[in-house]
This record gives C-alpha cells, sequence and structure tokens, in this order.
C-alpha cells in the first residue's frame, strides 16, 4: 500500500528535462484566469457583434446567451478529460488517446488553422482600427507591425506571454466594466445623442420588439455571434504550463457563464439601450458608436484603444496556442520533429516562426475585399466552423471516454453535468449553427469553402501515417500516456489508497 501511495505521475514533477524537451508549468492561478478571460473577450464581440446586432436587432442578446450555455459544457467535457490523466498537454492529445492517432492529427493540425484563420481576422482588424486615428495609412503597415510585435511578445518565456496577456485581458475587462456603467448612467439620466436618440432601456424592445428581424434575422445572429466564442477553449492548450492545474482549471472553467452574462449580455444591453439597435452599422465596433453618438470623441478614441487591445490580446493568445499545438504534433510525430525543440527558455520558437510566418496573409486579404468587415466576415466564419469540428471532437472524445473508462469518470472530481445527454444536445445545437451558416450568401461561401481543408488534411495523413518516424513517436506518446494511466489505476484499486 505504501509502495502505491508513494508513485506519483511523471507530469507533475517540475522539472522533465531527462526524458526530452519538456513545457514547464509557469503559469500562476491569476495567469490562468485571465488567459480564459482574455480568451472569452475577443475581436468578435467588439468588432464582430456591430453585424450581428444589425442582423437580429435585440435578440442578440438571447443569441450570445445560448451559444455561452452550450458552450458551457463543451468546456466542461474538456475540463474533466483534461484532468482524467495530467500527462495530456491539449485536447488534441486525449483525442489521439481515445479516438486514435488520426483525431490528434486532424485535431491539432485543425486548432492549429483555427487560430491562424482567427490571428489572420484579428490583424484585419487591428489595421481597421489603427484607421480610426490614421484613415489614409495604408493597410498594411499595421498589419505587418501588428505580427512583429506578437512575435515578440511569444518568444520570451512563458510566465512572459502569461504577464502580457494578463495585462492585455485585464484593459478589456476594466473597458467593458466602464462601458457598463457609463452606459447605465447614459440610461438614467435619460442622454439625449446629438442625432436626438435618447438613452433607455425601451429602446430594447420600442422599434419592432425584441426580435424585430423576425426569425430568420434571429438565426443570422448567431453566424457571426459564434466567431465571437472562439478561444473559450484557449485554456485547455495551457494544461501542460499550469500550476496546480486540478485546482486552477476546474476554477477558470466554472467561470465562465458569469463572463458570458458579464462581458457580453448586459454589454449588449447597455450598448442597444443607449444606441437604438437601428443605429448601429454592420462595418463599425458598436462599442466606438456608442461613444460616437453620445459625443464623446475623446472617449470613442480610448474605447478604439481597447478594441485595438482586444484584438492584439486575441491574436497573441493565438500565437501562443498555436505554437505550443504544433510543439505537441511534433512530438507525437504529426509535425516535423524540428517543431518539437524548445529554446533555453522552454519555448516552442520554431514553432512560433512558423505560425507568424502565416498570418501574412492577413495583408493579402485586407486589400482582396471591398471593405475590411466583407475580410473580416469571410475569415471569421471559416475560423467558426473550424472551431465547431475541434468542440465537436472534445465531446466526441468525451463520449468515448464514458464508454470506455467508466471507472475515471467515476473517480472524476471536476465531472461535466447533464453528462451523456448533454453531450448530445451541444451535437445538435451546432448541427443548427451549420444549418444558419447556410441561410446568407457571404457565409454560405464560407461554408463551401472550408471543407477544402479538411481534404488537404486526409491527404497529408495519408502520408503522415506510413513514416517510421511517426510510428516510433507516436509509440512513445502512448506509453507516456499509460504510465499515468497505469499510476491512476494503481492507486484506485482495492488497498491503493
Amino acid at each position: 500500500m505504501s509502495e502505491r501511495t508513494t508513485v506519483q505521475p511523471p507530469v507533475r514533477t517540475p522539472d522533465r528535462a531527462a526524458e526530452g524537451p519538456h513545457l514547464t508549468r509557469s503559469l500562476s492561478n491569476r495567469h490562468i484566469q485571465l488567459i480564459a478571460i482574455g480568451g472569452a473577450i475577443g475581436t468578435g464581440l467588439f468588432m464582430g457583434s456591430g453585424k450581428t446586432i444589425s442582423l437580429a436587432g435585440p435578440s442578440v442578446i438571447f443569441v450570445y446567451m445560448i451559444i455561452g450555455f452550450m458552450l458551457f459544457f463543451v468546456m466542461r467535457a474538456m475540463g474533466e478529460l483534461l484532468l482524467s490523466n495530467l500527462k495530456y498537454k491539449s485536447f488534441s492529445d486525449f483525442a489521439a488517446d481515445l479516438l486514435g492517432p488520426w483525431a490528434g492529427f486532424f485535431t491539432g493540425w485543425t486548432y492549429w488553422f483555427c487560430w491562424i484563420v482567427t490571428g489572420i481576422a484579428d490583424i484585419i482588424a487591428i489595421s481597421g482600427y489603427v484607421r480610426f486615428w490614421w484613415s489614409g495609412l495604408p493597410l498594411w503597415i499595421p498589419a505587418l507591425a501588428a505580427i512583429a510585435v506578437l512575435l515578440g511578445l511569444n518568444l520570451p518565456t512563458v510566465k512572459a506571454f502569461g504577464e502580457t496577456e494578463f495585462w492585455f485581458a485585464l484593459v478589456k475587462i476594466v473597458a467593458i466594466v466602464t462601458l457598463i456603467i457609463v452606459g447605465l448612467v447614459m440610461v438614467f439620466t435619460a442622454f439625449h445623442a446629438p442625432n436626438g436618440a435618447q438613452a433607455s432601456f425601451a429602446n430594447l424592445y420600442n422599434d419592432g420588439g425584441l426580435f424585430p428581424t423576425g426569425p430568420m434575422g434571429f438565426v443570422a445572429g448567431f453566424q457571426i455571434a459564434v466567431f465571437a466564442f472562439v478561444g473559450i477553449e484557449l485554456v485547455g492548450t495551457t494544461a501542460a504550463e499550469a500550476k496546480d492545474p486540478e485546482k486552477n482549471l476546474p476554477k477558470a472553467i466554472n467561470s465562465i457563464p458569469v463572463r458570458v452574462m458579464l462581458f457580453y449580455v448586459v454589454a449588449l444591453i447597455v450598448i442597444i439601450s443607449v444606441t437604438p439597435w437601428r443605429e448601429i452599422t454592420a462595418d463599425k465596433s458598436p462599442f466606438v458608436t456608442m461613444f460616437s453618438l453620445a459625443g464623446l470623441l475623446i472617449a470613442a478614441g480610448m474605447i478604439n484603444f481597447v478594441v485595438l487591445t482586444s484584438a492584439a490580446s486575441s491574436a497573441n493568445s493565438g500565437i501562443y496556442s498555436t505554437s505550443r499545438m504544433v510543439f505537441g504534433l511534433a512530438q507525437e510525430g504529426n509535425a516535423p520533429r524540428k517543431f518539437g525543440k524548445l529554446t533555453r527558455n522552454h519555448v516552442p520558437a520554431n514553432a512560433l516562426f512558423f505560425s507568424c510566418m502565416f498570418l501574412l496573409a492577413a495583408v493579402v486579404l485586407l486589400y482582396a475585399g471591398s471593405s475590411i468587415i466583407e475580410a473580416f466576415t469571410v475569415v471569421t466564419t471559416i475560423s467558426a466552423l473550424l472551431f465547431m469540428f475541434v468542440w465537436t471532437i472534445i465531446l466526441v472524445s468525451y463520449l468515448v471516454y464514458r464508454k470506455r473508462r467508466p471507472q475515471l469518470h467515476a473517480a472524476s472530481k471536476f465531472k461535466m453535468p447533464g453528462g451523456v445527454a448533454m453531450c448530445y444536445v451541444v451535437l445538435a445545437f451546432f448541427v443548427f449553427l451549420l444549418w444558419a451558416l447556410t441561410q446568407k450568401q457571404d457565409t454560405l461561401q464560407a461554408l463551401l469553402v472550408t471543407p477544402i481543408w479538411f481534404a488537404l488534411l486526409g491527404i497529408a495523413w495519408a502520408l503522415v501515417r506510413r513514416r517510421p518516424g511517426h510510428k516510433a513517436r507516436y509509440a512513445l506518446f502512448q506509453q507516456e500516456l499509460q504510465s499515468d494511466k497505469d499510476t491512476l489505476a494503481d492507486a484506485q484499486a482495492p488497498g491503493g489508497n
């Protein structure tokens, strides 16, 4: 009995350099909490919500509530799976373990592409925000500058990234809370904008009711709103670098409902109350518009800086997560070995340079469409579709986990509410989202293009799976996971504790 209790899973050991290159657990609770919040407050809320409001009117509030509610269960499923084996570095690992090596390959590379596409959308948004101050500035200048800064922020230690993201997220939180307070003051003082619009909660229902654009307008709101939530699973990619993950990951995941209510629902209620929904245009951030209509140009400039920071934060998180995902793929034999190398500060620099290189596509897209919002819509729809694939893999992995490893579920201290039944409810919701994306021409276009990515992945997988190097590295990956499962089985056996 004493022998069993003294055995510790290797993943809990801070220094594993002797086993090969490994990420270090340098992200504290405050880093994890703010990274989770930063992931929930993205460019989709600040920039994309303008188009969502113009499509759905005040019913956009329910759109964000429904999406947030459904994705909470995806995060709980992810949390239970990650904590069932602390050797899992991310959801790509448990997908490979539970569904097979193909799932790790498809999930890892799709998540990498998700954040590359999202990062491109963020770079496009940053270029648009910079034009608020310098309308004549060529769009490629802020785009290239943003990419260079992002690379510089991610090359130091992971703790430096965590610290940067902590302050980025804090700026967003302070901005949204300030916006809510200022907006409420405007409502309660019956503030009149220069164009005659009066701030009032009545603006939520006095122009066509809560669903002024009808059922299909409500459905259309889901198209862009989904993108606002991409990155909500970002906390899952910090699993290998989080201090005390059994304590910090559940805290971050459980705070999701509060974040959704405050940062999405309350903020949008205030925005529509101050600025009647018909006056909110699709190609401008409603956060900036609210202050501009009120005649507060200095405040509008400050908010523009905040939403620019938000886009930079989202892209920063994306570059972090893609580099860690490519590092994990390299260790499993699903990416070139050089991407599995770390610097002396335990940062996967090769993977970072690789990801940043692809962000340059944003510069091309900025000049491909007739407007920034047009480019933003196409890119964000593709991104949302790919994230939905990753979320689906998380749920399917959970279903397999419940079937094959009931003992781990029984021992879990962080069980998913609703379990298997809720998985099927959320999967049905994803089917509804796919149907919603077919209802508008721009999102349908993106929907039809997305399968090309999976076709390319299929070809790549057919080539990679036959390589001896892939098979050898995947075998080592399986052995590492098995060591933790054996330790858990010993601890849970009769007399094992």
